[in-house]
């Protein structure tokens, strides 16, 4: 298994700040991150993050610039 081998299969992970990131999929995930369901390529898993992950501050500091 390498991050840049086709056949390794990757899942998209999150933590409490809304940022993004992706894990291999066979190994747990870290503490501090959440699975977020999306499995796959590593470019099919980037390819989510880029549609999903559209606000890059993290939420602590969304919540202070809205407060």
């Amino acid at each position: 298994m390498s991050i840049d081998n086709p056949d390794t299969v990757f899942q998209v992970v999150v933590n409490d700040e809304d940022q993004y990131s992706i894990w291999f999929a066979d190994r747990d995930v870290p503490a501090g991150w959440t699975a977020d369901g999306t499995r796959g390529t590593k470019k099919e898993c980037l390819d989510h993050i880029e549609k999903v992950w559209t606000d890059m501050r993290p939420r602590s500091v969304r919540a202070r610039m809205t407060a």
